[in-house]
């Protein structure tokens, strides 16, 4: 019950949203996010973005600390001048690591202010751990085998992605990998930000175990991250171990 109320209310607030938002392309680690933007949220109040917009260029100077460059690329942003973005653009070609995050997302709240002076209209910003495309979300999902200690063979390999990149493609979504392993399967796959995600993925096990019931109801979706194997083997352990308490409690 509580799963089913968690999907409804992501697809409500998915379904509200107006139809000029935009979606973060590149994969940005969610700390660096959380930190960008709560920064961001106490630089707009100070007085002093002129002082930072006129000191720009000293994003270029390699001696200038990596905390002293990431203050001017978060005041410089909530300017409205075009020559702020263009030195946040051309600093964050330049840019790697750390840095090249934080500068992307600058330029793209630069972008957005930007858009909304010249519209007249407030923008919507959307950005996952794994980006986007376009109106689309990158999702990192994990299919779970029935049998937990065994590969799936190749019969079945084929049919499992055969089946998400029929329902992916059917939902004006993409296909990107999937790679299998033992116990489960995992796969990056892009789908239009309305679209329903939970329907598409337990499409994907419904059909395929027409053919052997050889995949678990349960799934792992996520767009934060692609999770790593011992991730994924923790997080099955932890729901395991739940269930059991569960059981227990009866």
């Amino acid at each position: 019950m509580e799963e089913e109320e968690f999907y409804s209310n992501i697809q409500n607030a998915f379904n509200d949203l107006p139809e000029n938002y935009s979606i973060l392309e590149e994969r940005i680690e969610i700390e660096v996010q959380m930190k960008y933007f709560e920064f961001s949220k106490s630089i707009k109040n100070k007085d002093n973005l002129e002082e930072y917009f006129d000191n720009r260029e000293e994003l270029f100077l390699d001696n200038i600390e990596i905390e002293r460059k990431k203050k001017i690329l978060s005041a410089i942003a909530n300017v409205d001048d075009v020559k702020a973005y263009r030195t946040i653009e051309k600093f964050a070609e330049l840019s790697e690591d750390e840095l090249k995050q934080w500068a992307t997302l600058a330029l793209q709240e630069s972008r957005m202010l930007l858009q909304s002076s010249l519209l007249d209209e407030q923008q919507v910003f959307i950005s996952t751990g794994l980006g986007g495309k376009g109106k689309m979300l990158r999702y990192n999902v994990v299919f779970i085998n029935q049998k937990n200690n065994e590969l799936l063979n190749k019969t079945q390999q084929k049919l499992v992605k055969d089946e998400l990149a029929f329902e992916i493609k059917g939902s004006n979504g993409e296909f990107e990998s999937m790679d299998f392993m033992e116990g489960f399967s995992t796969a990056l796959v892009m789908l239009p930000l309305k679209a329903d995600i939970k329907m598409v993925f337990q499409n994907v096990v419904d059909e395929c175990n027409q053919y052997g019931n050889f995949l678990d109801d349960d799934m792992i979706v996520t767009n934060v991250k692609i999770m790593s194997r011992s991730e994924i083997i923790q997080l099955l352990h932890q729901n395991k171990n739940k269930e059991l308490f569960d059981e227990l409690e009866k």
